[in-house]
Formats: C-alpha cells, structure tokens, sequence
C-alpha cells in the first residue's frame, strides 16, 4: 500500500482522525521533565524533548493514527536536537505510527530531491529507507511545479506522501494565498495542481500520495478545497487552541469518513496546564492528561 492507502488504513484501525502534532517548548515542558535540565545546554534539552515526544507516542500509540513532529523546535536545538528529532521518529515508527514529518520544506531540481530523499520513506516493501524515516512531509509549492515534481517522484518510489501548504490556518496566510491570479484566488490555482499531480497516483480508494495542509480556521475553504481535491488526504491545523472546532473540520472527511487527519498539538501535549486538568492530575500525571485530552478529542471529531 502507498501512503494514502496506509494512512487510511490506520484511521480505520484506531477510528481516529487525530494527529498529535509534537512541539516541545522549554517553559511549557511538565515540571518532572523540565526541572530536571541543569542549565541551558542544548544536549540536555534535546534529551528532555526526546524524552517528552517519545512519552507522549507511548500514551497516544493506541488512539490515534499518527503524529507531527515539527522539526523547527529540534532544530532549534542545534546537532543534538536533530539527532533527537531522528530518535522520535524511530520511536514512533516502531510504536505502529505513521510520521508527519513538519518542516515545510522545497527548492527546485536536485535540491527537491535531496529533501525528499531525505526525509521521505521508511523503506517499506522493498524500498530504500531515508535517514529520517518519515512516512510524509509537508511541503511549500511556491516555487512552483517543477519544485514538486522530485517529490511525488521520490514518493512513488518509497510509498510515502507529501502534504503541500494550500489553505494555511494562520491569519497572515491570505496575504499571498487569497491573492486573484486568472480570475481565481491562489490557493485555487495550487490545489488545482495537486489534483493534477495525483491523477496518475491514485489507489482503491481514490486516494494519491500528494495531500495538502488546509486550516480549520477557515471552514468554508476548507470544504470548497475537499471538493477541489478529491485524491488528497487533507491535513488539517487549526483545530483546539487556534480556534477550529469538530463542526469546522467535519467538511474535510469524506463521505466514508475517510481522507484527512486533524492536528492537535498545545492542546493535547501540554494538557497538564489545561484548567480542566490542571488540578486533578497536573505536571505530576502529565501523561494521563495527555491521553485524557486525546481521547477526549477523539470523542469531539467522532
């Protein structure tokens, strides 16, 4: 199975379309893990988000499909935090998870390339595994088509997946993608091209390697651009703690019930600090809070 076939698979097998997305943040760690680093060493930190992101996959592997590492708060760490970042994505791997790598990469040509052979494949079915080992990777298309094309192609050989920025959650996304190009806003033109990318692509279930990262913030785009993009997984951001509710994401499934996955990170791996939990279980049952709010959410999306 390729990437969408998988992925749809571990939906149907956990009834979840949640992904936990891991952002470790130094001052938001729970207090057991965070008091423990002496100084400000980054090899420390990087063991604390280590130890952070792998806990966490522990307490979620059963309830959810898969995960979002962000690479910007490892590689803020330096070496070390790469290193690290590459120990959680094994860990989730052999926890049953499929791996979001975040890291928005893309460049043109041989450059593509390398990112996607980086990142890209776990070397499932006979095919080479790349050093990160991430099932799939979100993906900037603003260089355009030939800046995509390496991927799909790195993709099809290794049964992995993209997810290219279309609709992004954040306020500030409209500037360049709302913009009017041929009599339509840009995020058109581009799922327009994602379409195109994984006509040829497309699994049982209809379904391509190429996905796209579309907000929850924005609800009516986001079910104009499941219409616009019917052989797409769909990420979707922006659900809990940036104001997406079930009721914005419900247009992003299919009539199946299939084809996207919903992000949650704040919300649920810093769910100690969260009212509701905060007294009863607090930094010292961190765990159970983040699996509280997991199920929890898992409840809301259902």
């Amino acid at each position: 199975m390729h990437f969408a076939a998988r992925l749809n698979a571990a939906i149907a097998r956990t009834g979840s379309i949640a992904c936990v997305g891991l952002d470790p943040r130094k001052a938001s760690l729970p207090a057991p893990i965070r008091d423990a680093v002496r100084g400000d060493q980054p090899d420390a930190w990087a063991a604390a988000y280590t130890q952070f992101c792998t806990e966490i996959i522990d307490v979620v592997a059963d309830l959810v499909p898969c995960v979002k590492p962000q690479a910007a708060f490892f590689e803020q760490l330096g070496p070390a935090g790469m290193i690290g970042l590459g120990e959680v994505i094994r860990h989730a791997s052999a926890a049953g998870l499929m791996v979001i790598v975040d890291g928005k990469r893309n460049d043109i040509g041989s450059t593509a390339t390398a990112y996607a052979d980086a990142y890209l494949g776990s070397g499932t079915n006979g095919s080479p595994a790349s050093p990160w080992g991430g099932d799939a990777l979100t993906v900037s298309p603003y260089l355009g088509r030939d800046s995509l094309e390496p991927f799909v192609e790195v993709c099809t050989a290794r049964r992995a997946g993209i997810y290219v920025l279309v609709k992004t959650s954040n306020p500030g996304g409209g500037f360049l993608q709302d913009q009017q190009s041929d009599g339509k806003p840009i995020y058109r033109s581009v799922a327009d091209l994602v379409t195109e990318l994984n006509r040829p692509l497309l699994d049982q279930r209809g379904y391509g390697p190429v996905g796209a990262v579309v907000g929850a913030t924005y609800p009516e785009q986001l079910a104009e651009l499941r219409q616009a993009m019917p052989h797409s997984m769909l990420l979707v951001p922006g659900f809990g703690a940036q104001g997406g509710s079930a009721d914005d994401v419900r247009p992003a499934r299919d009539a199946a019930g299939f084809g996207a996955v919903v992000n949650s990170s704040r919300q649920i791996i810093f769910a100690h600090s969260r009212a509701e939990f905060a007294e009863r279980l607090g930094d010292a049952r961190w765990q159970d809070a983040v699996r509280e709010a997991t199920l929890q959410m898992n409840q809301q999306l259902a």
